[in-house]
């Protein structure tokens, strides 16, 4: 599976992006939300995790770009992100597929969270395409 993943912190990009690495999955990352547009256009990944506080483009603007755009529209998005779960609904009326909220994933005591999250997430992109 090929994963964008758009976050700003180097220290989260980089152990976020070796842990999934190690746990198999073919990973690309960008460091703000233009990047982050550019790559999913030119990459066109399985998955995105996108960041909701970037520069360049914030991540609720990369995801309605994303979802505008025919190429990208299809690509399930997970937004993470440091707010609570009230952005949550909005974020799902704008196309977010999930949200993780990073103090749940707590991606600074290690990668294990995530992963769980990211096969639990696997699981239903399996069920929904087993749907169309």
């Amino acid at each position: 599976m090929k994963i964008l993943l758009v976050e700003d912190s180097k220290f989260l990009r980089l152990a976020t992006e070796r842990a999934m690495v190690r746990a198999g999955y073919e990973v690309t990352s960008a460091a703000d939300g233009e990047e982050g547009l550019r790559l999913a256009r030119e990459k066109l990944p399985d998955l995105i995790l996108l960041d909701i506080m970037l520069p360049k483009l914030s991540g609720p603007d990369v995801l309605k770009a994303l979802k505008l755009d025919p190429a990208t529209a299809a690509i399930p998005v997970v937004v993470m992100s440091g707010l609570s779960q009230k952005n949550a609904a909005r974020l799902e009326k704008d196309g977010a597929f999930a949200f993780l909220e990073k103090s749940e994933l707590a991606l600074d005591q290690g990668p294990e969270p995530l992963l769980v999250k990211l096969e639990s997430i696997k699981k239903q992109l399996a069920a929904a395409a087993g749907r169309k």
